[in-house]
C-alpha cells in the first residue's frame, strides 16, 4: 500500500486529471451561464450524512480525482462572478500551483535548513510589502497562518516593548490595556483576552455615523484608563471593519499614539491591499507611522488561504514576541531573520510565502492594483445601484468592496424589517444562485455584501437584487 500511495505514475495521471479538472471548472465559472450552483446549500446534518455514506463505501477504490470531483461540485464558488459574501478572495492559478508545490514539498520552516527558499522569498515578500505601506529599508517581519495569528503577535510585541516589565518571564506586573473601535474584528478583542488582559483590558471607542473610531475620544478615554490604574500600551486601528468596510481615521490615530508614546497597530486584513492602489491608497493616509500592519493575501490579493503579512516599521520589533531558546534549533545569534521560529506562534509552518511571490514574480505589482482598483469599483457601482431602488436602504457609503444594504419598506416596523431581510438572505442561500451574507448594525439586521471576484459585472448586481426583490414580495 505504502509504494501504490507514493507511486509516480500514479501521481502523474491524477495531477494532469485534476488540472484538467480544475481548468474546465474556471472555464465554466466564468462562462455566461455556469453549470454549478454559487453554493449547493445543504443543511449541517445533511452533510454529515451525505459524507459518512461516501465514508462507509471504504471498499470501493475509484480514482482519487473522483473524489475529489465531488467535493469540487459540492463547495461553494468564489471564481463564479454571482459570489460575494465572506471576505475571502477567489484566487489566481498560479498561486494555487505554488500553493500544490508547498503542499507537496512539505518543508516546515521553523528554522532555515528546512525551508532554504520559501524562508529567503518570505523576507523579499515581506520587503515588498512593507514598500507599498511607505516604510523604509529597516521594516521587517514575517507571514503567518491569517490575520488573527497576526493581531494578536503583533500585540505581543507591543507588550515588550511598552509593557514597563519583562512580561515573558515575570509575568504581569500591572494591569495592560488597548485601545480599539467598537467595530473592530473580535479578533483584536479575543487577543487582549488571550494576554489576560479581561474586559478592563479592552477599552471600546464609539464610532461615528460612518463606523469610524471617533478619535476625539482616544483622549478622555485614556485619561480615564489611567485614573483607573490601566496601563495602557496601544491602540488599533481598522483597515478596514469587517462590518462595514470603513476605515478609521490612522494619521489621527498616529498623533495620538506618539503623544503619548504608544503602539500603533494597524488591523488592515482586508483593506491594507489599498496599499496597491495609486486611486485609493489615499485612504489609508497614516498607514506608513504605524508600528506594525496586518495583511491578509488571501482577503484582497488572489492568494489562497492562509497567508497574512504581520510588516514592523521597525524590523528588530518582530524579535520581542518571544524569547524562549531552543538551543537544539537555534545558534547564539539573537536576531537572526532565517529561523522564522524565534518570531513565529508557528514552528512547522506552511512555505505561504511561495503563494505570494508567484504572483509578484509573474506579473507584478500592477496585478495586484488592477484588482483592488476593480473590486473597489463594484462596491462603488453596487451602492450606486441599491441608491437609485425603491425601498433599499444603504448603510454607509462604501470606501471598499464591503457594502451593507437592506430592503425597507415604508410602513413596516424595525423588528419586521430584520425579520424580512433575514428572510431574504435565506432564501439566497438555499437557492444557490448567489451567495451574500448578514451583519448587525447597531441591533439592527443588514444584507452585506463583498464583491472579491473581480468578474463580477453590474449584469450579476442587478440580478442579485431584483431577485431579493422577487423575494420580498
Amino acid at each position: 500500500m505504502l509504494k501504490a500511495a507514493f507511486d509516480p505514475e500514479d501521481f502523474r495521471r491524477e495531477g494532469h486529471a485534476l488540472i484538467d479538472v480544475l481548468a474546465d471548472y474556471l472555464a465554466d465559472a466564468q462562462s455566461d451561464a455556469p453549470s454549478l450552483p454559487v453554493i449547493p446549500w445543504r443543511s449541517p446534518e445533511e452533510q454529515y450524512l451525505r459524507w459518512k455514506t461516501d465514508q462507509e463505501l471504504a471498499g470501493d477504490q475509484p480514482p482519487v480525482t473522483h473524489y475529489l470531483k465531488e467535493i469540487l461540485a459540492e463547495s461553494i464558488h468564489l471564481h463564479q462572478p454571482r459570489y460575494m459574501g465572506h471576505q475571502v478572495c477567489p484566487p489566481a492559478p498560479a498561486a494555487a500551483l505554488a500553493g500544490l508545490l508547498a503542499a507537496f514539498l512539505n518543508n516546515g520552516m521553523a528554522v532555515y535548513e528546512m525551508g532554504g527558499p520559501a524562508t529567503a522569498i518570505e523576507r523579499l515578500v515581506i520587503e515588498e510589502v512593507a514598500r507599498q505601506f511607505g516604510f523604509g529599508p529597516e521594516a521587517g517581519g514575517m507571514l503567518t497562518s491569517g490575520g488573527t495569528l497576526a493581531n494578536l503577535t503583533a500585540l505581543l510585541a507591543a507588550r515588550s516593548r511598552f509593557s514597563g516589565a519583562d512580561v515573558w518571564r515575570e509575568g504581569h506586573h500591572k494591569p495592560l490595556a488597548l485601545m480599539v473601535s467598537e467595530e473592530a474584528h473580535y479578533c483584536v478583542d479575543r487577543a487582549a483576552r488571550i494576554m489576560g488582559w479581561g474586559d478592563a483590558g479592552i477599552i471600546k471607542v464609539p464610532v461615528n455615523a460612518k463606523f469610524k473610531m471617533r478619535t476625539r475620544l482616544l483622549e478622555p478615554l485614556y485619561q480615564e484608563a489611567k485614573a483607573k490604574g490601566l496601563e495602557v500600551i496601544a491602540v488599533v486601528g481598522s483597515a478596514c471593519t469587517t462590518s462595514t468596510g470603513s476605515f478609521d481615521d490612522l494619521a489621527a490615530i498616529s498623533r495620538f499614539c506618539q503623544k503619548h508614546g504608544l503602539w500603533f497597530h494597524v488591523d488592515g486584513a482586508h483593506g491594507a491591499a489599498l496599499a496597491y492602489s495609486r486611486e485609493h491608497r489615499h485612504i489609508l493616509h497614516g498607514i506608513e507611522t504605524a508600528d506594525s500592519v496586518a495583511l491578509d493575501f488571501h482577503k484582497m490579493l488572489m492568494t489562497p488561504a492562509l497567508t497574512t503579512a504581520l510588516v514592523f516599521r521597525q524590523g528588530g520589533d518582530s524579535y520581542r514576541t518571544f524569547s524562549q531558546r531552543a538551543q537544539y534549533l537555534f545558534g547564539e545569534e539573537e536576531q537572526e531573520w532565517y529561523n522564522m521560529a524565534k518570531r513565529n506562534f508557528e514552528c512547522t509552518k506552511l512555505m505561504m510565502s511561495v503563494k505570494a511571490y508567484v504572483l509578484m514574480r509573474n506579473y507584478g505589482p500592477g496585478l495586484f492594483e488592477e484588482y483592488v482598483d476593480r473590486v473597489v469599483a463594484n462596491g462603488q457601482a453596487f451602492a450606486e445601484m441599491v441608491r437609485a431602488r425603491l425601498q433599499w436602504e444603504l448603510a454607509v457609503q462604501p470606501e471598499c468592496n464591503i457594502v451593507c444594504f437592506r430592503w425597507k419598506p415604508v410602513g413596516l416596523k424595525a423588528d419586521d424589517v430584520d425579520k424580512l431581510n433575514l428572510r431574504i438572505r435565506r432564501a439566497v442561500l438555499e437557492d444557490g444562485r448567489f451567495y451574500i451574507v448578514q451583519t448587525n448594525l447597531r441591533g439592527r439586521t443588514w444584507l452585506r455584501v463583498t464583491l472579491t471576484n473581480p468578474f463580477t459585472t453590474e449584469k450579476e448586481m442587478q440580478e442579485l437584487l431584483e431577485f431579493c426583490e422577487g423575494m420580498a414580495q
